[in-house]
């Protein structure tokens, strides 16, 4: 019997005869834990091929943590060593932000230029399958190292797209993707700043492009988060204290109650109080909630667009004895209304859909930002 296999089955007995004298025999926890002792040597002796039986616990520890909810999951000690590496704007992949939903992937986002967003990929889009492969039934993990491969390399994705019959199939060219966070530019007097994602330069760079177009007769400001997946808590603050002379940003609350942080603006409003619409979407999830959600609380922006994605919990990384890590869930973020954004979303002030016919952000047919320049020159 593998080592691994014995030193389980020695705690698992360890822990069962020690319960039998010392708590109720039918106790459902120790029931199951006896029962988990005897499926892995069930499956040790029986199963029709060699099992490895490593991978077979750190599978069953995921199943564990995505019954939870679909952002906590187990990282071996390689991941764990390169989790940073998704937070500094340059990764290799196809450039979707994904979680879970019904035993499906589903797709926050697309990132902006990325090769799955000049392939056609949408937010709300379902991978089915990935290499003809049914994604039914895989973990999220499972799921990622599918869809990463060496650079250049091509992968086949189907999608089920809401509101479409057939399914979609799409050939994808994984690439480094790189994120371009900040643009800013000035159309008709009005300062239009897309930001594509909260990542360690995004406030910086959006004081930059604030400075570079605030001297040009200026006379209110467009924040674009539309399929922004979101990011780093921190830049989200600091990004909703731009626009803000004061008050509380967000909160979060854990399993004890009293356990509450609470974020507040510490500086002054960065483009002088003038008017000030936020874009978004099906696709700003996570950082662009908290920052849409903070600036309608204050009332200081108008929010315009379509409901918001519904990401609004924290997850904490916490190390483990074998140099892995646990990415599990911890809180969830409260608005100053003290509202939930988790599962929920932010509602626009004024709901504007996208026009289906050719629609591509900030171009002659998006029917989103031509509303707002056109509200903000009535203003």
């Amino acid at each position: 019997m593998n080592y691994i296999l014995r030193i389980l089955l020695i705690i698992f007995f360890t822990i069962n005869l020690a319960t039998s004298v010392q708590s109720n025999p039918s106790d459902k926890l120790y029931q199951k834990l006896d029962l988990f002792s005897d499926v892995l040597n069930t499956l040790s002796k029986e199963y029709v091929d060699e099992i490895e039986q490593d991978k077979v616990i750190d599978s069953a520890i995921n199943g564990m943590l995505q019954s939870l909810d679909p952002y906590s999951s187990y990282m071996s000690p390689e991941a764990f060593k390169n989790m940073n590496r998704d937070t500094k704007g340059e990764f290799g992949g196809l450039g979707i932000e994904i979680t879970m939903e019904a035993g499906l992937v589903k797709i926050i986002t697309p990132i902006e230029g990325t090769p799955a967003d000049r392939a056609g990929v949408q937010a709300g889009d379902y991978i089915v399958k990935i290499n003809n492969k049914q994604v039914k039934g895989m973990s999220l993990l499972d799921a990622v190292k599918l869809m990463r491969g060496k650079v250049g390399t091509s992968i086949d994705i189907t999608i089920r797209r809401p509101e479409v019959d057939e399914e979609i199939r799409f050939k994808i060219k994984r690439a480094i993707i790189k994120i371009r966070e900040v643009s800013a530019e000035v159309k008709n007097n009005i300062g239009y700043i897309r930001l594509r994602a909260f990542n360690q330069q995004s406030h910086s760079q959006l004081i930059k492009k604030i400075n570079t177009i605030s001297n040009k007769n200026i006379t209110g400001y467009i924040l674009d988060l539309r399929n922004n997946p979101g990011g780093l808590l921190s830049q989200a603050i600091k990004i909703t204290e731009t626009f803000l002379d004061g008050g509380e940003i967000v909160s979060t609350k854990g399993r004890d109650k009293n356990d509450i942080k609470i974020f507040n603006a510490k500086k002054g409003d960065s483009i002088n109080n003038k008017p000030l619409i936020i874009l978004i979407n099906q696709g700003s999830a996570s950082a662009s909630e908290i920052v849409s959600g903070a600036l309608k609380d204050h009332k200081r922006a108008i929010l315009l667009g379509e409901k918001t994605f519904g990401k609004g919990s924290v997850q904490s990384i916490i190390p483990l004895k074998n140099k892995g890590g646990l990415r599990l869930t911890t809180a969830k973020y409260y608005l100053p209304s003290g509202i939930s954004i988790h599962e929920k979303g932010v509602e626009p002030d004024i709901t504007v859909k996208r026009n289906k016919d050719n629609f591509k952000i900030n171009t002659k047919t998006d029917n989103q930002l031509n509303y707002a320049i056109k509200l903000l020159k009535k203003s």
